[in-house]
């Protein structure tokens, strides 16, 4: 291994701040026992500053100096140049360790960034500095889209810190390729703030994600409905969080990498699709409240996917190749049937198939393995090819039928947002990336109301979302209820 470079050497024959503090405002702790490598960050905080930094470790000297270099960088440093630290910056300031010594910076940047975390973190929905303007808080995930949505903004002239929301994932999961749940997807948000040269901040919110989002969609399909915690989690958790963060940081505005526009043409801003239909991400965003919209930044909106991997590349963005996440990124592999028997909230139990006529046709274990509009896997012989209809989940039955009894005329909704919707045919979506479908919204002004379909709807699924547009620009949304009467012979 080749020896220390000079600065790393310094570090070594005299590190600083080591032992740690006396008392410390918060403090970070990463690496493990079983690789050798364990280093605490402790910070004294005042104001906007901090003012004392140290450290302890355990493990190989590379741990040591790079502890050493981040506890020489948090003094003294304000907050965001404390939240400018990263692996990168680190292994810069000692000179180059070399890839052989490249867990010493990362484990030690882990640290800091965990005492930074762990400092804004406690005060999360207090307030805290001036809101500026030009500040604006993006939404990391350590993807592509989130990272050139990010050096966009820069390129702009706008201050831009990125904010990573560290989620819930099913501890007894097996995780997807891509998760925004993952912890190594954070690492590549930081390493991507300081290619660009923007401060990070990592949230925890994980206790937060499971008891808005995933709670939810467990109660959902216990009630026999089929709930989209990505419309959850995307257009109203995450947002809130964000705000939040971008309180304490200083951030008037706020972004994200989504694939959808805020058309600021009109009395009020709403959102609209983005040029790109193939990756157009505004029905995922459909419950956002106007106050949000009026403060969001879409750099993405007009872009493909291919231009933004493109730009990432040029500009050697360390997520350039990022693949993409993963749907209900907190189930892991397996899908969303074994989650929800992990869970506890539901227990494998026989039950019936059903025809139309409630005849039995054959036998399940548990309602919430089918989806409305599911064919393969039903487990019947017939005739014709069979769908799933309907769940009940009172009776743990499984309605099926012929793909004719799908379509429905109706879908009435719930907690349902509406914008200056127009009397005539809009453009109606049940599911993200579905077909677009005709129809006219008739509200009874209680949050509630009625899609009446020009085109006729397949599987209609209680729980997901409706959403409405004219001209691209969305109109309304609302949770589906039920759907019926249909053009057949389906009952309400």
């Amino acid at each position: 291994m080749p020896p220390y470079p000079p600065e790393a050497m310094r570090h070594l024959a005299a590190p600083v701040g080591a032992g740690g503090l006396a008392t410390a405002d918060a403090r970070g702790e990463a690496g493990a026992e079983a690789c050798g490598d364990v280093v605490v960050i402790e910070i004294a905080v005042d104001g906007r500053c901090v003012t004392r930094a140290g450290f302890r470790a355990r493990g190989c000297g590379a741990t040591t100096v790079a502890a050493s270099a981040a506890c020489e960088a948090l003094t003294g440093a304000s907050l965001d140049s404390a939240l400018c630290i990263s692996a990168s910056s680190l292994d810069a300031s000692l000179g180059g360790l070399g890839p052989e010594r490249r867990h010493g910076v990362e484990v030690a940047a882990d640290a800091t960034a965990a005492a930074l975390e762990h400092w804004f973190g406690a005060r999360l929905g207090a307030p805290g500095a001036p809101r500026r303007a030009d500040r604006v808080a993006v939404a990391m995930s350590g993807g592509v889209d989130s990272a050139v949505a990010a050096l966009l903004l820069a390129e702009r002239g706008l201050d831009v810190v990125g904010v990573t929301m560290r989620l819930w994932h099913d501890p007894a999961a097996v995780r997807a390729e891509r998760s925004c749940c993952a912890p190594e997807t954070v690492r590549q948000a930081r390493e991507t703030c300081a290619a660009i040269g923007i401060p990070h901040l990592t949230i925890d919110a994980a206790e937060r994600f499971r008891a808005e989002v995933v709670e939810d969609f467990i109660r959902g399909y216990a009630e026999g409905r089929t709930p989209n915690p990505c419309i959850t989690c995307n257009g109203e958790v995450r947002f809130r969080i964000l705000d939040e963060a971008a309180a304490l940081l200083g951030a008037e505005r706020l972004a994200t990498g989504h694939y959808a526009r805020v058309d600021t043409h009109g009395p009020a801003p709403r959102l609209a699709a983005a040029e790109d239909a193939s990756k157009d991400q505004s029905y995922m965003l459909a419950r956002l409240d106007p106050g949000t919209l009026a403060r969001l930044d879409l750099p993405l909106g007009d872009l493909r996917k291919d231009e933004v991997r493109r730009i990432a590349h040029a500009r050697g963005l360390p997520a350039a190749d990022a693949v993409e996440s993963q749907d209900v990124c907190f189930v892991g592999a397996g899908g969303h049937a074994p989650f929800l028997e992990r869970s506890g909230g539901l227990a494998p139990r026989p039950g019936r198939i059903v025809d139309r006529d409630g005849a039995e046709v054959g036998r399940h274990d548990g309602y919430w393995r089918f989806t409305v509009g599911q064919r393969r896997g039903i487990g019947v012989a017939a005739p014709e090819p069979l769908y799933v209809l309907a769940t009940d989940a009172t009776r743990n039955e499984v309605v099926v039928g012929p793909r004719a009894a799908l379509a429905q005329d109706r879908i009435h909704l719930e907690d349902v947002i509406a914008h200056d919707v127009p009397d005539r045919a809009l453009e109606v979506r049940i599911r993200h990336h579905g077909h677009p479908l005709r129809g006219r919204l008739l509200t009874t002004g209680d949050a509630t109301g009625t899609v009446v379909l020009e085109d006729a709807a397949e599987a209609v699924a209680p729980g997901q979302t409706a959403a409405l547009y004219d001209g691209g620009r969305l109109v309304a949304a609302g949770t589906i209820v039920r759907a019926g009467p249909g053009r057949h012979s389906m009952e309400d």
